[in-house]
């Protein structure tokens, strides 16, 4: 007739027999696998499969619900993070209709020169709506459409938009080599 007290077969990888009370103390007192491998001086995997052995689990819910709080929080900040980004592209686009200020610096003695248009010249004008859909891309890519949103009607408008802005960006190009044609003398 077998013993019904006698411990079973120390399996490989988990700590020496002697210690397996003081494991289920620990246990008992709720402290946790982390914890427990500390105060024991020993692995966590080496607790963790002892403790299988043993039949003794560890109550993860503080985990998972510290895992959720940390996921909410750091979804909130990557919202912040593309509010940001929206307040780029709309500055840059509302950008393109104020006074500018371009200026350089050139010839042998490196003289400085600017000119104030009352809106953006072209070529500030492409590099203000290229800052535009950068902040939006990385917007999106920070805190995309929700699906539930009409998707399809997204991604027309969004192709759209880049049909637009492309062919803006051709007929600025035309006009910056017309006016670069005409102040040399070759129009």
């Amino acid at each position: 007739m077998a013993d019904d007290k006698q411990e079973p077969p120390k399996p490989r990888g988990t700590m020496a027999r002697d210690r397996w009370d003081e494991l289920r103390e620990l246990h008992a007192e709720g402290k946790g696998r982390n914890v427990i491998a500390r105060e024991m001086g020993i692995a966590t995997g080496c607790v963790s499969r002892t403790a299988e052995h043993l039949g003794l689990t560890f109550d993860r819910t503080a985990i998972q619900a510290a895992t959720v709080a940390r996921l909410a929080d750091l979804a909130e900040r990557r919202s912040v993070i593309a509010l940001k980004f929206t307040d780029v592209a709309e500055d840059s686009l509302d950008r393109i209709y104020k006074p500018t200020t371009v200026y350089a610096f050139g010839g042998s003695t490196n003289t400085y020169a600017e000119h104030t248009f009352d809106e953006a010249p072209a070529a500030e004008r492409r590099a203000l709506v290229a800052a535009a859909g950068t902040a939006t891309d990385r917007s999106l890519k920070l805190a995309p459409v929700e699906a539930s949103s009409n998707l399809d009607g997204a991604k027309s408008m969004l192709g759209n938009l880049g049909n637009i802005l492309s062919a803006y960006s051709r007929d600025m190009d035309e006009r910056d080599a017309e006016a670069e044609a005409e102040s040399t003398g070759q129009a």
